[in-house]
């Protein structure tokens, strides 16, 4: 037999949703759709859904708006059958039912990311330790300590020995044989990094050792260093250097690409920072294009920092990047479709509704309640009262009176029509009460880990203010 699903919906929502259903053709499952007595469905909890319904109406899931919050287990349990969030835009129901791209897994990579502290001499081992656990937390697997040239390190070695004791991966960055040492023998695993000149410490430690040329341009001697570690049969990993703009860039890349072809099978690196640290552009496509070529070349050790504050997610965004780009040469397919998580400035589909859809939503709105959507024509705000449209907020508020005796409501529309207008510029989608999605650009901070769709938002403003005035009548 046929899967039964019930989608529960609210009123406005319901025509769209029936357009969508209709467009998708389903022949694996029947449906129906249930309107709830409330108009927006976004506002639809599991507490109001269990009220509304005595049983599953003899279907065998339950879908309901995919901006419901609640405790879907306690709904599931109730009803007796599984109950599921949609999407959070149900014109995004076809993907959901797998008529299109479906959810990749974007569990496997194979690039090891050496995250480094570069001021670490100047800064406090509980300071070290702090970046550590952000570096972690964005998705580093070895954190690297960087040692300025001439500058001592007094506590390099309990820096060190503290981080391992909380059981990161370290590596040493320094042209200090000396500090490679101490920081080899207080239990650092890499070495970085060391040229001919500096082989020979490869032989009074273990540490795995990270190989560089003399001077950038000099790959010869890196060939050097590489054959003497393979006829002695050691591991060791090999960089030939990411020069910057107009100081390199184009014929370092030559020289990684040449390096592969004549040791098709040693392990590389490539830093990144001396592009995402050195333009100034937006990182995110910086470190998406770098991942690209090591994908290509099989570069599988990466070596990143976070100085300037424009490079300061340069990790989460290499994170998400090595990810994509396995999935992608997993798939021998283009980098496209994955994940959106480093497109931060524009959406590939930011507008889901066109003004007419619109309209035609806002021709049911039988209440004093304004809704805001945008659409590739700009931006839109409605209510009982009408529907108006703008590209700039301010030309919208001599329409909306209700605004000019209501303070707390007053600041939160013109906080929502000034998100609606980023998106609208920007090409970003936009939905009522939701924060911008900025990908991997932003870290979003939630309530000490606490999953937001189980509990419920704090009163508004203008709920507040609505209870207040309400007090006074009946006072």
């Amino acid at each position: 037999m046929k899967e039964h699903i019930l989608f529960l919906t609210g009123k406005l929502a319901r025509k769209s949703l029936e357009r969508v259903m209709k467009s998708i053709q389903a022949e694996e499952f029947s449906y129906e759709i249930h309107t709830l007595p409330i108009t927006v469905a976004a506002l639809v909890t599991t507490d109001m859904i269990l009220r509304q319904l005595d049983d599953a109406r003899n279907a065998d899931r339950i879908i309901i708006p995919g901006l419901c919050i609640g405790d879907l287990n306690k709904a599931s349990e109730t009803l007796g059958v599984p109950v599921e969030r949609g999407p959070k835009d149900l014109k995004e129901l076809p993907v959901f039912f797998g008529r299109g791209a479906q959810e990749p897994d974007l569990s496997s990579y194979n690039v090891r990311i050496f995250a480094e502290i570069v001021d670490a001499p100047d800064i406090t081992i509980k300071a070290i330790l702090e970046q550590a656990a952000n570096y972690l937390a964005d998705g580093a697997d070895v954190i690297d300590i960087g040692c300025l040239p001439g500058k001592d390190f007094p506590h390099l070695e309990d820096t060190v020995k503290a981080l391992v004791a909380e059981e990161y991966t370290v590596s040493i960055d320094s042209v200090d044989p000396e500090q490679l040492i101490c920081g080899a023998q207080a239990g650092a695993r890499y070495l970085l990094s060391l040229k001919e000149s500096s082989l020979w410490v490869v032989d009074e430690v273990d540490a795995l050792p990270i190989l560089i040329p003399e001077q950038p341009e000099d790959i010869e001697s890196l060939y050097r260093s590489i054959d003497i570690l393979q006829d002695q049969g050691k591991p060791f990993i090999a960089d030939s250097i990411v020069d910057p703009i107009h100081f390199g860039l184009v014929q370092s890349i030559v020289r990684y690409h040449k390096l592969r072809l004549d040791y098709p099978e040693i392990e590389l690196m490539m830093g990144t920072g001396n592009l995402s640290e050195l333009t100034e552009a937006d990182t995110g496509g910086i470190n998406s294009l770098l991942l690209g070529m090591m994908s290509e070349l099989r570069i599988n050790n990466l070596l990143t920092t976070q100085v300037s504050p424009h490079a300061r997610r340069s990790v989460a965004e290499i994170d998400l990047a090595r990810r994509i780009m396995f999935r992608a040469k997993e798939d021998h397919s283009l980098p496209k479709g994955y994940n959106s998580g480093l497109m931060s400035l524009h959406d590939r589909k930011p507008f889901p509704y066109d003004a007419e859809e619109v309209r035609e939503i806002s021709q049911q709105v039988k209440d004093l309640n304004f809704r805001i959507q945008v659409t590739k024509t700009g931006i839109h705000i409605y209510n009982r009262d009408g529907l108006f449209t703008a590209t700039d907020p301010y030309e919208l508020f001599n329409n909306l009176p209700l605004l000019k005796d209501n303070a707390p409501h007053a600041y939160y529309i013109g906080v929502e029509l000034a998100r609606a207008q980023i998106a609208w510029q920007l090409g970003k989608h936009y939905v009522q009460d939701e924060e911008l999605d900025w990908g991997s650009a932003y870290k979003a901070y939630s309530n000490s880990g606490i999953d937001l769709q189980m509990s419920y938002k704090a009163e508004s403003s203008t709920v507040k203010a609505r209870k207040k005035r309400r007090r006074k009548k009946n006072d």
